[in-house]
């Protein structure tokens, strides 16, 4: 026997979370979105979920035709009889029968013959779930709003009584409102389509909490997915305090032993300088220890990168051989943040990524789907997502200028990060040099000598600190007092 405290699977997992395990039952909820959101194909999961618990559902049809319904079902991987419909929706016949065409005659506005067909179908049938598409054409019935809205609360009333939870659509529109739909509603469900994405959002739901915000959907030929958007405060797990080394000494020596776990590090440098071996080289090690790493490059590809890689004696494609390393490229528009967002959050939480790269915020920034108005919010989401799990996150971040003034990241986001790290490119007597930086860390102290940075065919190397070396922050890097030619190359 079902308790008061238990839910109604919506029949999509996504959905589920965002309603916090779903429908209350006995209830009613309220799907509003504009044509071709999913509406239909949502409430026929919600139906087909309930068969799967060995329920009973009928759909209640007032306006897609019912072959249409019986093949998304069969789609659906359902018989398309398991589902009782009721088809209320005109047919061909009747609109070539009429000279005019209306939905209902003045006799059925005065004897409303749908709405007991629809009562004593539902007195036969008994059914769990009712999902009657769309509630909106109760209007025709009517002649007023007041009359209108007088029919819904009769209808809501007679499924309570039967103990039936019911999922009404709604075609919304500025043209069109429901907002009295939504008054009367227990639960109110809105699907809105945009340029690149669609979501999903709930802003009701009578006696239980739920996911606020916007969440992406999609739409394919199986069905719809939900992809609820990251929540970092939802939860929080246990993690010990340690240090993933780079397996340089030297590096090690300016971080004060490496980067702690659940900390974020932004690796921060023009184009070229080494943001991208500097990260996975902390990967090699981890790989080295039987750590688990997981890098989403969104600037090159995988094949360009392993190839980089292998040249710098560091081997990926061992790594991903012993499944210490996964290399996931995020083409543009490929995804959703939300997607990447549940992409991420497996990684996490069933594959145990313990350090994570993203390599390239400029390309994740414009290369998501769904972004907030401030891509900042979601790397801030994402990051305090990854801090409470305990994950090392490690973010390569382009600065445009290779000289100049200095900037520690693009557009202002270094107060996102636990640990920051700088990499430049200098010139010195007519070389081109690399230095690397330690310009914050959170969790102990650290370095604040300037180094040289070599990449060769040995792997990555840091020299002694430069304290010749000037004006780095200034944009205006010199250096002073060099006492032979070679005095600062790295031998």
């Amino acid at each position: 026997m079902m308790t008061a405290s238990a839910r109604l699977s919506t029949g999509i997992d996504g959905w589920d979370t965002i309603l916090n395990g779903g429908f209350l039952p006995h209830t009613n909820a309220l799907l509003r979105g504009p044509p071709g959101a999913g509406k239909t194909t949502l409430g026929l999961h919600f139906l087909i979920a309930g068969l799967e618990s060995e329920e009973t559902g009928m759909f209640i049809n007032l306006g897609e035709p019912e072959g249409y319904i019986r093949e998304s079902v069969e789609r659906l991987g359902f018989s398309p009889e398991s589902i009782e419909i009721l088809d209320l929706a005109p047919s061909n016949e009747e609109f070539s029968e009429s000279e005019s065409y209306s939905l209902f005659s003045p006799a059925e506005v005065e004897q409303p013959s749908m709405v007991e067909a629809i009562r004593s179908a539902i007195d036969e049938y008994s059914p769990d779930r009712v999902l009657l598409d769309p509630i909106t054409e109760f209007r025709y019935l009517t002649p007023n709003d007041h009359q209108f809205r007088k029919q819904i609360m009769s209808f809501l009333d007679f499924v309570k009584d039967h103990s039936i939870t019911v999922l009404l659509t709604s075609q919304a529109s500025p043209a069109d409102p429901d907002n009295d739909l939504q008054f009367l509603a227990d639960t109110v469900v809105s699907l809105e389509r945009h340029p690149e994405w669609q979501s999903i959002s709930v802003s009701k739901f009578r006696g239980s909490g739920f996911v606020r915000g916007r969440h992406a959907y999609e739409i394919n030929g199986s069905g719809v997915r939900v992809f609820p958007s990251l929540q970092p405060g939802e939860s929080v797990s246990e993690f010990d305090d340690r240090q993933f080394s780079s397996g340089v000494p030297e590096l090690d020596e300016m971080l004060h032993g490496g980067l702690e776990a659940g900390t974020l590090t932004f690796l921060s440098g023009p184009t070229g300088v080494g943001k991208t071996t500097t990260g996975i080289q902390f990967m090699k090690e981890a790989a080295g220890r039987g750590n688990t790493s997981i890098l989403y490059t969104f600037e090159e590809s995988p094949k360009t990168l392993i190839h980089r890689a292998e040249m710098v004696n560091i081997p990926i494609n061992d790594m991903m051989d012993q499944g210490t390393l996964r290399l996931v490229e995020v083409s543009p528009l490929e995804f959703t943040v939300d997607e990447f967002g549940e992409r991420l959050r497996v990684a996490v939480e069933h594959n145990d990524a313990e350090i994570l790269m993203l390599d390239g915020i400029s390309g994740f920034k414009s290369g998501l789907r769904g972004m907030d108005e401030d891509p900042t919010r979601d790397l801030l989401r994402i990051g305090r997502y990854l801090r409470n799990h305990g994950v090392t996150a490690i973010y390569s971040n382009e600065v445009h200028d290779v000289t100049g003034t200095f900037r520690a990241t693009e557009e202002n986001t270094s107060n996102l990060a636990d640990n920051v790290i700088f990499l430049r490119h200098v010139e010195f007597k007519g070389r081109m040099r690399k230095v690397i930086g330690v310009l914050k860390k959170r969790a102990s102290d650290f370095e604040t000598e300037l180094r040289e940075l070599e990449i060769t065919e040995h792997g990555l190397r840091v020299g002694d600190p430069l304290p010749q070396l000037r004006g780095i922050l200034t944009g205006t890097p010199e250096w002073t007092d060099a006492e032979t030619d070679g005095a600062y190359v790295v031998e």
